[in-house]
């Protein structure tokens, strides 16, 4: 089993930045292709980046390229999503995800994943 934790969501203006994390006590985490998914209100569960293990291979959807960066530091057992230019829209509970495949980044459906974290809520105002 493998838990998530994350954080730094809140309450951001647009045009403002928000950075999140999410950090397990796996000692592997390397094995591990990891992924950010958000989810607005009466929405489905939508990608939002992902990486592979080792970091070298990024993955967005098109909505926020450029303005998203995932990047992870294995030392640390953390993945990170730096969101900048927020905009209303990104409004939702992000939800970090766990694959024991670290190649396997490429899963854009959330029932691919294998291990979720229980959110942190970003709220962008006008």
């Amino acid at each position: 089993q493998v838990q998530l934790v994350e954080s730094g969501g809140g309450l951001v203006q647009a045009g403002g930045s928000l950075r999140l994390s999410c950090t397990t006590s796996r000692r592997t985490f390397d094995a591990y292709a990891m992924g950010w998914f958000r989810q607005a209100p009466g929405k489905d569960r939508e990608f939002v980046a992902s990486t592979a293990g080792s970091g070298g291979a990024t993955l967005y959807t098109d909505s926020v390229r450029d303005r998203f960066t995932i990047s992870r530091d294995n030392a640390k057992n953390t993945v990170y999503l730096q969101m900048s230019s927020l905009k209303v829209e990104d409004t939702a509970v992000y939800y970090c995800a766990a694959d024991p495949n670290p190649f396997r980044m490429e899963q854009r459906d959330s029932g691919q994943w294998q291990y979720w974290g229980q959110g942190t809520q970003v709220t962008v105002s006008s």
